[in-house]
């Protein structure tokens, strides 16, 4: 299974592509993404199943373009999203703001 950068095309196994996640902001419920090969910054959504890639929208996130992985799971914590698929797992943090 790859999973492609919907900038480059490129495609990358599902331990490169998970570890290039960066943060976890729970309240719109996103990952962050960077590409590690074009430098793209994507926001997406993981589902059980696919991925969604979209846009903020007057203060939630619309899905447009669905890549689908089977198998993949996830699990909302606190502050951290755990995501699974096969054997393997990988938890992505949120970031944690300092007050202005």
């Amino acid at each position: 299974m790859l999973i492609p950068c919907l900038a480059c095309e490129s495609r990358f196994g599902p331990d490169e592509y998970f570890r290039a996640c960066s943060d976890y902001n729970r309240g719109m419920d996103l990952v962050s993404w960077t590409c590690p090969r074009c430098g793209n910054r994507d926001d997406l959504r993981v589902l059980p199943g696919e991925l969604g890639f979209g846009y903020p929208h007057r203060g939630r996130f619309d899905v447009h373009d669905r890549v689908r992985v089977p198998g993949l799971r996830r699990h909302r914590g606190d502050l951290r999203l755990d995501i699974s698929l096969d054997r393997a797992s990988w938890r992505v943090h949120t970031r944690l703001r300092q007050p202005a």
